[in-house]
């Protein structure tokens, strides 16, 4: 039986909000649709966008020894990027999906479908996040510049590539790791190729937990015709996500073994350890069908991206 509530409790809250989530609360009344536009209240996808910049970062230091001041302001540069160009992003991705989501029991309650943004008021909001976060990438050095102009590519695909393909996870996997080569190359100035495994590993992650995230919306996608790995995989979407969940691992583990040696690679080989087990954990979980089991999981994958930032810090002073 789904464990999700089944209205809003809050005037123009979201149906698959955070229960009690700060903008809800506190935020000006005014600002709370844009906010909810942005995902604000729901921070998950900020955390999924924001680690892998984290990994690559971490990866970027191990490679050369080399820890500088710049170094504290790409951390926490990747942090407020990530958060306006999730917001960003969810904007983008509401616009382009505004009818599909109107469709769709867990979305109609969004601003856009639900009439508390215009589309032109969107597209002025989405406009403000991307100039913000572009203020903060100029900040980084010329390559890291064009990394992250090219990173939009993806980004503008995803919200259509529901349409075209069953693989649209891969397209949100493109975008929401494109932090580990962005990371890696403001403080590198360049790529490795440790850096483009790490970034394939971070797809096949974004490939498990948007898998079950998609599983949430199987009936409604179905009536519309919008495609996912989740209706792709069906009943047999269990040993699909622990293919995901090991290969990540598994590219992980590879891109470490070509960045630290000694007791730098044991230490954050823990953190590697403890991703995997992660995930094998949500998958002793995972059931079909039980959306607010579904939605928990997704959620908690804020803790299984987490877990490899903390040992890769470690790894650092070990290296």
């Amino acid at each position: 039986m789904s464990e999700q509530r089944t209205k809003p409790e809050v005037a123009g809250e979201v149906f698959d909000a955070v229960k009690g989530n700060w903008v809800d609360r506190f935020a000006p009344q005014a600002s709370r649709p844009y906010l909810r536009l942005s995902r604000a209240d729901r921070p998950i996808g900020t955390w999924l966008l924001l680690f892998p910049c984290w990994w690559g970062l971490f990866f970027a230091i191990l490679a050369d020894g080399q820890f500088a001041l710049s170094d504290v302001w790409i951390f926490v540069g990747c942090g407020l990027g990530a958060f306006l160009m999730r917001g960003a992003g969810c904007t983008w991705n509401d616009i382009t999906d505004r009818k599909f989501d109107g469709a769709v029991e867990r979305t109609k309650s969004r601003p856009i479908p639900s009439g508390q943004v215009s589309v032109k008021s969107a597209v002025i909001w989405m406009g403000a996040q991307v100039a913000l976060a572009a203020c903060i990438l100029f900040s980084f050095n010329a390559a890291a510049i064009i990394c992250g102009i090219i990173a939009l590519i993806p980004v503008a695909i995803y919200p259509f590539a529901k349409r075209f393909t069953w693989w649209p996870q891969v397209f949100l996997g493109l975008a929401f790791n494109w932090g580990v080569l962005l990371a890696f190359i403001a403080h590198q100035g360049g790529l490795q190729v440790s850096a483009v495994i790490l970034y394939l590993s971070g797809i096949c992650w974004t490939l498990f937990y948007d898998t079950i995230y998609a599983h949430q919306d199987i009936e409604d996608d179905a009536l519309i015709g919008i495609k996912s790995t989740a209706r792709l995989f069906g009943a047999k979407t269990w040993p699909w996500l622990l293919g995901f969940a090991l290969t990540s691992g598994g590219l992980m583990l590879g891109a470490l073994a070509l960045q630290a040696q000694g007791p730098a690679f044991w230490v954050a080989g823990l953190g590697v350890a403890a991703f995997v087990l992660h995930m094998m954990w949500q998958l002793r979980q995972f059931r079909l069908g039980e959306t607010g089991l579904l939605l928990r999981l997704f959620r908690a994958n804020s803790h299984t991206g987490f877990l490899p930032v903390v040992f890769f810090g470690l790894a650092i002073f070990l290296y």
